[in-house]
């Protein structure tokens, strides 16, 4: 387990979330997977839930339940010069159209930023790591990699680009920070349940935040503050995002309730995050131009 202090900074590397065989049966030859990854898969036994390959714990002194991690994302660097997408059967948005599964190997093009995704088709690349998360408290027990919650985790929100910060709530002592599922790009809604999947190197900042009491992960861009929602059900993670997106401009902006849910409607853009991971996920993207 790393231990740093709050305001420092730390380098994370993550790894594809796949397996050297099933990355060689997709196309890629033996000496392109990357070494590390044998390593984990033949060393690693007890990998309990979920099929994430994450980076950590990093325990963040003075950390406890109550107060926000803030992380700041840096920086972010593709590590090899490639991705993948792939569905499986019984997975994804639809899965009663998709009974079989089928794995794409997609170069990356780190010097022009595109993938090729297929002649003629390039996809520009905006790398964001899929999941970065606490742990969550102790009474959830070991819960798996997959389904995002109130510990952030596998949010797969593709706003989370390097220059970006999420909020976390903490729910332990440390924090016990994770990051991994490293993507290269990705539409809203993650339909069939992968990105383009690869292997990510991060530049972080770590703060404490004793002055922040959050309930759900919230996220700043440049150009946005982020509200969101997580549920099984996606009408009650809309409504959880909107609630927060109100609760923010009340909190953080001092409109009224009233005010507050009027902006949300004429200025705020409610996305979906992703649609597959077990806890459906929805943002709201409340842009900071409208303040004076």
């Amino acid at each position: 387990m790393l231990r740093v202090q709050s305001g420092d900074e730390v380098i994370v590397g993550t790894l594809i979330t796949s397996s050297p065989t099933r990355l060689e049966q997709a196309g890629i030859k033996p000496g392109d997977v990357q070494p590390s990854l044998r390593t984990i898969y033949d060393s690693v036994k007890n990998r309990g839930p979920g099929g994430h390959i994450l980076t950590g714990p990093i325990f963040v002194e003075g950390a406890d339940s109550g107060d926000v991690l803030e992380v700041r994302i840096e920086s972010i660097d593709l590590a090899i010069p490639y991705a993948y997408n792939g569905f499986g059967p019984g997975r994804g948005f639809l899965p009663e159209d998709y009974t079989y599964g089928k794995t794409k190997i997609i170069p990356l093009d780190k010097e022009h930023m595109v993938a090729h995704f297929a002649p003629n088709i390039d996809v520009p690349l905006h790398p964001f790591f899929g999941s970065i998360g606490v742990a969550p408290p102790p009474s959830m027990g070991r819960v798996s990699s997959a389904p995002p919650g109130i510990h952030a985790g596998n949010l797969d929100n593709k706003e989370l680009v390097a220059g970006t910060t999420l909020y976390i709530p903490v729910w332990t002592k440390g924090a016990l920070l994770e990051i991994g599922d490293g993507h290269a790009g990705q539409g809203n809604g993650e339909v069939d349940i992968t990105a383009m999947e690869t292997s990510l190197t991060g530049r972080f900042k770590l703060v404490v935040r004793k002055d922040l009491h959050l309930t759900m992960p919230r996220a700043e861009t440049p150009t946005h503050w982020i509200a969101m929602g997580i549920d099984s059900n996606l009408v009650a993670a809309t409504k959880q995002a909107v609630r927060q997106a109100i609760d923010y401009l009340v909190t953080a902006k001092g409109l009224t309730r009233d005010d507050a849910y009027m902006l949300t409607s004429i200025a705020c853009d409610v996305d979906i995050t992703e649609l597959v991971d077990g806890t459906l996920g929805v943002h709201v993207m409340i842009p900071k131009r409208i303040f004076r």
